[in-house]
């Protein structure tokens, strides 16, 4: 506190400091206090599938998450206006707003995917994770530039029977996405890539996002036990992400877009693992700086 009135300089020092506070970019206005370091989180809503919009979104706030990626069951993709409307209006209410929408299939049928690019824009969000068929590309480059909505794919490891996901790792994605628009993409799936050494493909979930670069739009944060075949806690229980080596990657990138942490274990009542998560997650952020 002064001991003095305030001068005329005291008031120009004032509101320049306030001016070039208004200059910093979002991310960097109380990073300190932020838990996740100014990364965008959010819970895969398919963690809580076993359980009705209100109370998904109530665990995730209890989470201590304020974002969300939704799925079909919790947002219906023919939800109407209205019931858009009432959407967000819950989801304002719980205080965690959506981020991103998927997974959703894409292909050569352009009226199909505008109605999702359409479905994406009433929802207020700028990143669909999608599994788009390689014909697809010529559609979607038009609905990215239309609506500045980025396409995220979304890769699935294993697919039964020996086979492997058609995207399956990121090398085969940015071959196919890199002469395309600028906002087609991924959403690595960390948990997925771990899987792909079921098959004898070791993927480095942090080499991975280096190699897509400017083109990580969201990613997937999760871990897989590949001996018993389940989701488990970062790091632990037979685990093996290691998630400040993923976020020191996603820094090198200049990565804006969303992390949502996603549990495949336990529906019947995931919260408590899920809060054990966002406590890895926040520390791990803490080791990254």
């Amino acid at each position: 506190m002064l001991d003095r009135p305030l001068s005329r300089r005291d008031v120009l020092r004032g509101g320049a400091a306030a001016l070039a506070a208004t200059a910093l970019p979002a991310w960097a206005i109380g990073k300190d206090e932020d838990p996740f370091g100014g990364f965008t989180v959010a819970v895969q809503s398919y963690t809580f599938r076993n359980f009705d919009l209100d109370k998904a979104l109530a665990k995730t706030a209890a989470c201590g998450v304020k974002h969300a990626e939704f799925f079909r069951k919790h947002i219906p993709l023919e939800s109407t206006p209205d019931q858009i409307k009432s959407v967000l209006k819950l989801c304002r209410d719980s205080g965690v707003m959506p981020v991103a929408f998927g997974v959703e299939a894409f292909t050569k049928d352009h009226d199909a995917n505008k109605k999702k690019f359409d479905f994406a824009q009433a929802l207020g969000i700028k990143y669909l994770s999608a599994d788009p068929t390689p014909d697809s590309f010529d559609s979607l480059d038009k609905l990215c530039d239309q609506t500045k909505i980025a396409i995220a794919i979304h890769p699935h490891g294993p697919s039964g029977k020996g086979a492997r996901h058609r995207w399956w790792s990121a090398e085969v994605i940015l071959a196919a996405v890199k002469d395309h628009h600028e906002l087609i993409g991924t959403c690595l799936d960390t948990g997925h890539l771990i899987r792909m050494a079921q098959l004898g493909e070791k993927l480095d979930p942090a080499q991975q996002v280096r190699v897509m670069g400017k083109r990580n739009f969201g990613m997937h944060l999760k871990d897989h036990d590949n001996k018993r075949k389940t989701d488990v806690l970062y790091g632990q229980d037979g685990g093996v992400l290691d998630v400040p080596a993923v976020l020191k990657a996603l820094r090198e990138v200049k990565f804006t877009g969303y992390l949502a942490i996603e549990y495949e274990a336990k529906p019947e009542e995931p919260t408590e693992d899920v809060k054990q998560l966002v406590k890895i997650l926040q520390d791990s952020v803490k080791k990254v700086g």
